[in-house]
């Protein structure tokens, strides 16, 4: 019974999210509801369960969240994500320039959200385009394959984030793990895939190619690189350090190993480098940071809402049923976690709404069967990512800003966010094999 309730409360919550066009928060906080009274929770039980869960999920993801939007908007209000694609650009050549532009958009995807590292490379992409005379596609296709990967894959974006919270894993460990599966996801969904689809060339509209910035107001390539990788930096050099045991040695090395500290020193750095040092005035920088805050709002109300989800699932008994269930099937739990991702992306559209629908899920396989924490954030960012399609605002983002028919953005797009979802599963079942 408890499973054929979550069952019914997964179905309502795909409905108003995907029809009713309920935003996700309230979605989450009225199916939660609903499923604790139905699994037998007093009111009382249900307003405690909801509270407990959005307390537990938020407290550890407020800072991070929060300090990764303020060095995104540094970076790119500062401009320094665009001296990065230039100068990127100016030692590819023609030859190279789609690589050129899928490491841009990797190094630049770290801080940066989809939505903002999209609409600041695009003047890039079009540029390019158009000073060598190739397909806008052709050429940008690798930058949008590196956005949606990082987005999907690598703290401190939202959703990975909020699953390693979820199931007690290592951010820095699901970081480095996810750059080693997100390298061969990138390159197979970006420049090999752009090969195919090189001969769809449409001139972007006329609105959508924005002017940039002159480029000795710019900051330097060192200033923006460093600081826009800062924090990837300390929290990887962290993690390796402790699997060479040396944990607890130096209490730098604990600090680097913080990801909330982390992403503090790459917000200090850049506020004082990329703000301030470059001719910016202090409360300009602090009015960065304060609408970086206000545009990640809404995101931290929907990760506290999936956590509210989970916790009622806990507290009714569902998620018992739901691992004993599980357990009965023949897949392995980094394949059905990436699946159930899959589905519910599908339905939502949301990539980090499928990813955290589904922790809520099948979180209690972590404990029940000793699956990799942090594998398991890499298998179903992986899956929240396939099968893009018309209910994804980011199939439209890119339908319009290239200028695509409906076909073509299907032949494009939702082939390369299925192939950076296959892709990275395959990864993950070959880390898994090895470590």
């Amino acid at each position: 019974m408890p499973i054929a309730i979550a069952g019914l409360g997964i179905v309502v919550l795909v409905a108003l999210i995907a029809w009713a066009r309920l935003t996700p928060f309230l979605s989450f906080l009225v199916v939660s509801i609903g499923l604790g009274l139905a699994l037998g929770l007093s009111p009382l039980e249900v307003s405690a369960s909801v509270t407990r869960g959005l307390g537990d999920t938020l407290g550890s993801l407020v800072l991070v969240i929060g300090l990764g939007a303020m060095l995104g908007k540094v970076v790119a209000e500062s401009g320094a994500a665009q001296r990065i694609a230039t100068s990127l650009m100016s030692l590819a050549g023609a030859r190279r320039v789609h690589w050129a532009l899928m490491v841009t958009g990797f190094i630049i995807g770290l801080p940066l959200f989809f939505s903002v590292g999209f609409v600041l490379i695009i003047p890039v992409i079009f540029g390019v385009a158009s000073q060598f005379r190739l397909p806008p596609v052709f050429v940008g296709l690798p930058a949008v394959a590196a956005l949606s990967v990082t987005h999907g894959y690598l703290p401190p974006h939202p959703g990975p984030a909020a699953l390693v919270q979820q199931f007690g894993g290592d951010m820095g460990r699901t970081l480095l793990l996810g750059t080693v599966v997100a390298i061969p996801a990138i390159v197979l969904g970006g420049p090999l895939l752009a090969r195919f689809v090189r001969h769809i060339d449409r001139a972007p509209l006329a609105a959508f190619t924005a002017d940039t910035r002159v480029e000795a107001s710019l900051p330097p390539l060192g200033a923006s690189l460093i600081c826009a990788v800062l924090p990837v930096a300390l929290l990887t050099a962290g993690t390796m350090l402790r699997s060479a045991g040396l944990a607890g040695t130096s209490v730098w090395l604990d600090l680097a190993s913080d990801p909330a500290l982390a992403l503090l020193a790459g917000v200090l750095l850049a506020v004082g480098w990329l703000g301030v040092g470059q001719g910016y005035t202090f409360p300009v920088v602090m009015r960065w940071c304060e609408q970086a805050l206000t545009d990640v709002a809404l995101i931290l109300l929907i990760v506290g809402g999936a956590g509210a989800f989970k916790q009622v699932l806990t507290d009714g008994g569902a998620s018992v049923a739901i691992a004993s269930a599980l357990e009965s099937l023949a897949a392995p739990p980094l394949v059905l976690a990436w699946a159930m991702a899959v589905l519910v992306r599908v339905c939502v559209g949301s990539a980090t709404v499928a990813a955290l629908t589904t922790a809520g899920l099948i979180a209690p396989l972590v404990a029940r069967q000793g699956v990799d924490p942090d594998l398991l954030v890499l298998s179903i960012g992986a899956g929240s990512l396939a099968l893009s399609h018309v209910n994804d605002g980011g199939f439209w983002i890119f339908k319009e800003y290239f200028n695509l028919t409906l076909a073509e953005t299907l032949q494009t797009w939702t082939v390369m966010e299925t192939i950076v979802a296959v892709v990275g599963l395959l990864g993950v079942l070959a880390l898994d094999a090895v470590l």
